[in-house]
């Protein structure tokens, strides 16, 4: 029998549906929660199964070291992230410094094979050089949680990798969207909201302003970035240490606004004129040739069934 993955995180948005993509490869999965505990009816058949579900508080360095050896996972795929909101900024730092250490340690004390690490395309945030390659250089200053600690996350855990063997895999994944996205952060979630309610979408609150028409970035469905985690971190071999994941396009918010028209004909919304997405976007040349991966589902057809998942769930 197979030994199982660790993911870190896996009760969250990417990690519930990366532990599909899991089981559906073959392979068992224990899925880790701090404080919110999710049960979507595609693992429904699986939890407690394939799919064992630990809590864990990263923090608590002995209870990470438990829940490996209890399981006698393969490898780890951290997915935890920072927090949006409802931290001080000292409990933010010490969880994704003190929490990914302890994480890293039990890791490499337990002589695991991998430990995959979920970076985001934040970290390519006022990078000129377009589309984003993973050699390029990135600036230290950083405007936003999830930019300043992908940064650190990846440098760190790079380094300790360095120093003492374990081998550590950072995935930078692009802006994602689809079924159980809750926080509402982005365009495409509004928008699939709006449309499967038949409402009009609500753009109060966005972190840069009203969306205009042009503006855009790399945009994937939840289910290829997913599809995307369990390729890499399964592969027998990697040759590199970081790796962009996502659909390796622009999507400017006026294809998501259109996409969703031909979905939902009554659908309007107009968006200001202006922006400029022009190849802000990161380049998947690496990753498609080592691993093969490539986004299989597609932002139009992830839109159809996010739309259709909002009819009949709440997120």
């Amino acid at each position: 029998m197979h030994r199982p993955t660790l993911l870190i995180g896996g009760m969250g948005f990417i990690g519930l549906h990366t532990a599909r993509s899991f089981l559906d490869g073959g392979q068992d999965v224990v899925l880790t929660y701090h404080r919110n505990r999710r049960e979507p009816d595609f693992l429904e058949a699986d939890l407690g199964k394939r799919a064992r579900v630990e809590p864990l508080d990263v923090l608590d360095a002995p209870r990470v070291k438990d829940v490996i050896k209890t399981h006698d996972v393969e490898g780890v795929v951290y997915l935890a992230v920072p927090a949006l909101s409802g931290v001080s900024p000292a409990e933010e730092f010490q969880t994704n410094t003190a929490g990914y250490l302890n994480v890293l340690e039990a890791s490499r004390a337990a002589g695991l094979r991998r430990v995959t690490v979920t970076s985001s395309l934040a970290v390519y945030s006022n990078v000129a050089e377009r589309p984003w390659r993973e050699d390029v250089h990135v600036p230290i200053t950083s405007a936003n949680p999830t930019e300043a600690y992908k940064k650190a996350l990846e440098i760190l855990g790079l380094f300790f990798g360095q120093r003492t063997g374990l081998e550590v895999v950072m995935l930078r994944v692009a802006g994602i969207f689809g079924p159980l996205y809750h926080s509402m952060a982005n365009l495409p979630s509004r928008l699939c909201h709006a449309a499967a309610r038949r409402s009009q979408p609500d753009f109060s609150g966005m972190r840069y302003g009203p969306p205009n028409a042009r503006d855009g970035g790399d945009v994937c469905y939840v289910k290829d970035v997913a599809a995307g985690i369990q390729l890499l971190h399964s592969a027998p071999r990697l040759e590199q240490r970081i790796y962009n994941l996502g659909n390796g396009r622009v999507t400017r918010n006026m294809d998501l606004v259109d996409a969703i028209r031909r979905l939902v004909p009554e659908f309007q919304v107009d968006l200001p004129a202006g922006g400029d997405a022009d190849s802000r976007y990161m380049d998947l040349t690496r990753v498609s040739s080592e691993v093969g991966y490539q986004p299989r589902i597609g932002v139009e057809n992830g839109l159809a069934e996010y739309v259709e998942w909002l009819k009949t769930h709440p997120y």
